[in-house]
């Protein structure tokens, strides 16, 4: 047996392990889609319409008092000078706040059984752009991109963690062993939402 021959056993027993960690819902397909993108895209970026409508999903949802989307709007109105219509250059620094946010990822309880705990969970990198804020008369719109990032690889920490489940030992030895060394990839994800709001 060669070793693609070897490797493509695995991939296959891998996209059918995954399927017990993506049970329903329309990400459900995702984790096959990723596990084949690791498989044939060389490190290559991985971008889905589908974690964009997940990630817009989780942002807008998101009703906690940490959530990053909540804070903006907060920031926002509480420094909107409604005498002027503007709001001050001065009080920019305010979005400095958005340390204390919980940023996007998912790991709520259904994101275990419908796919995006195992193909984002929590996420590497996020960049959040105030594309726009219009402010007229006693109402606000405000135009807010998010540019999330996950990795799609295993390290030592999380193998540890996982390694009585041969899903994650398929992951790690395609990945890691040298005879093989499959390239984990980054997960691209965007989204726009608008926040609305009145003086």
């Amino acid at each position: 047996m060669t070793r693609q021959e070897c490797a493509r056993i695995l991939f296959d027993e891998f996209r059918s392990l995954s399927q017990s960690f993506s049970i329903y819902g329309p990400y459900k397909h995702l984790i096959e889609k990723m596990i084949t993108h690791m498989q044939n895209g060389n490190g290559a970026p991985f971008r889905s319409m589908s974690l964009d409508s997940a990630l817009k999903e989780q942002v807008l949802g998101d009703k906690s008092n940490k959530s990053s989307l909540l804070k903006i709007k907060e920031i926002i109105e509480r420094g909107i000078d409604w005498d002027k219509n503007i709001f001050p250059e001065n009080l920019m620094p305010s979005f400095g706040d958005m340390q204390k946010t919980i940023l996007p990822k998912f790991d709520r309880s259904q994101d275990r059984f419908n796919g995006l705990g195992i193909t984002v969970h929590d996420t590497y990198a996020t960049h959040i752009t105030i594309e726009s804020l219009h402010i007229e008369k006693d109402s606000y719109r405000a135009i807010v991109h998010y540019n999330v990032q996950d990795h799609f690889g295993l390290d030592n920490q999380d193998i540890m963690k996982y390694r009585n489940l041969r899903f994650f030992r398929l992951w790690f030895v395609l990945q890691r062993y040298n005879q093989f060394g499959y390239k984990p990839f980054m997960t691209d994800m965007k989204a726009t939402v608008e926040i609305k709001g009145r003086k």
